[in-house]
């Protein structure tokens, strides 16, 4: 070893830097409180003062340490008796004490304070003094406002509550929105929201990552969403849209979602915390408004139809007129079908529309040959029953059978869905009318039959005044 090492001397080390010593620690952590803070030894002088404490009364610690009490300065003389036996109280109580006092500032005015205090015990468990940690009442108020609207949130909203973090998987549930996805509240944390949420989970996690990054949205937005298959997606009234069959689990519901872009208030710049989700389910009214739409819509093409055919010399095109206005946001094709007599019932083909790409409804050039349906077909069970037959090869077959399909039916190869209903006019079955969709669309449901009901009487009546005039 070197001399110069043995000697203790520090000419290839340098001098080395002295240990912060407990004095200095305690002023850094004392001054870097974010409450103020001060301190009383058993007489009543005081002994700290943090910086949080010179900002909001304006006493330096130099003006403040060594006082006795707060009487003269701090506080009213009026005041300071109560104040200083209800501080050096807390010496003598167990565990920590809360008053709120009007002190006076440096310049003269007065601050309203919630102040916590506590006694100080010496190495032999006697009370050495007391230490007070305060802040403005105003801020402490807004403190408080903020955590029980945070644990009301979480507790007790009728409306779904969900923290997401930065990785988007729900790191806070409440229990109505635990409900909403359908599984207990323990069950979501830390899933990835596609492990929740079937049809839907693109769109959501695209809003969380923009909110993420671009902050809060202006408004809320409507997103529709199916739970995964399993979950039953309890608490949640009302039915679904129609087809619930879809990929991804069940029925799909319309959650009305708002965003927050959560941001730590410690950092010296924002750092994303994760979103905070509000959602409520809207699905009854979304469907609701949806359906009166629908309705006001049919209800006028139904009008302007009546309006066109009165304009028709020939009955037989105020028939065809009449559907090409029913076909508009309706279906994608119309076949009509009058029967022929015969037992079992034969039918002939008088009008159809395009079998490839929509287009208006037409009389065909074959009219008089019977339609060679198979056994157990839709159309001359509608004319049986005297009543509307759907069928459907299902959105989610194979392209192939879904062709097989239409075709041994005598329908185009793209059709999906099917409604025939039956043409009546003076106590008569005259024929049947069908609709057809294809995969794009939805089944027929019951709105749809009444609808397609309501068309085929106006349609059965031009027939059947065609059928009086036909020479």
């Amino acid at each position: 070893m070197s001399a110069s090492r043995q000697s203790g001397t520090t000419d290839e080390l340098g001098p080395e830097e002295p240990e912060p010593g407990g004095a200095e620690l305690l002023a850094a952590l004392l001054d870097g409180m974010d409450a103020a803070l001060c301190a009383f030894d058993a007489d009543g002088v005081v002994t700290h003062w943090n910086r949080e404490a010179e900002r909001i009364l304006g006493w330096s610690a130099a003006e403040a340490v060594g006082r006795r009490g707060f009487a003269g300065w701090a506080v009213r003389a009026a005041d300071a008796g109560e104040v200083e036996e209800r501080l050096l109280s807390a010496m003598d109580a167990p565990g920590r004490q809360v008053h709120e006092f009007a002190l006076v500032t440096k310049d003269g005015g007065r601050v309203l304070v919630r102040m916590q205090s506590a006694s100080v015990r010496g190495g032999d468990g006697k009370p050495s003094g007391v230490y007070c940690a305060f802040s403005e009442v105003h801020a402490q108020i807004d403190l408080e406002r903020s955590i029980a609207l945070s644990e009301a949130l979480f507790e007790s909203a009728s409306w779904g509550v969900v923290l997401v973090d930065a990785d988007l998987r729900p790191a806070v549930v409440n229990e109505h929105a635990a409900r909403a996805f359908g599984v207990g509240p323990a069950a979501v944390l830390g899933r990835p929201l596609a492990d929740l949420l079937g049809t839907g989970v693109e769109e959501l996690e695209s809003a969380l990552t923009h909110v993420l990054a671009e902050g809060t949205p202006p408004a809320p937005a409507e997103m529709w969403v199916s739970l995964r298959a399993g979950q039953s997606g309890a608490g949640q009234s009302g039915a679904g849209q129609s087809g619930t069959g879809q990929e991804g689990g069940g029925e799909r519901r319309c959650w009305r979602s708002g965003f927050l872009r959560l941001a730590s208030p410690l950092a010296e710049e924002p750092v994303p915390l994760g979103v905070g989700w509000l959602f409520l389910d809207v699905t009854e009214a979304k469907q609701a408004e949806q359906e009166a739409a629908q309705l006001r819509f049919r209800s006028q093409q139904l009008h302007r139809a009546a309006r066109a055919t009165a304009e028709c010399e020939n009955p037989m095109e105020a028939a065809t007129v009449q559907l090409d206005f029913a076909l508009a946001g309706f279906a994608d094709h119309a076949l009509v079908d009058l029967v022929a007599g015969g037992d079992p019932v034969r039918l002939v083909r008088v009008a159809a529309t395009p079998a490839g790409p929509p287009g208006p409804c037409l009389p065909v050039a074959t009219a008089g040959v019977p339609v060679r349906y198979p056994e157990g077909h839709p159309a001359p069970q509608c004319v049986e029953r005297t009543g509307s037959v759907r069928a459907s090869a299902g959105a989610a077959a194979a392209p192939e059978r879904a062709r097989q399909w239409a075709t041994v039916r005598q329908w185009p190869e793209e059709s999906v869905h099917a409604l025939c209903v039956v043409l009546r006019s003076r106590g008569r079955t005259l024929g049947v009318l069908t609709f057809l969709r294809g995969a794009a669309r939805g089944q027929f449901d019951r709105g749809d039959a009444t609808y397609a009901e309501s068309v085929a009487s106006r349609v059965a009546a031009s027939l059947d005044l065609a059928q009086a005039l036909a020479p």
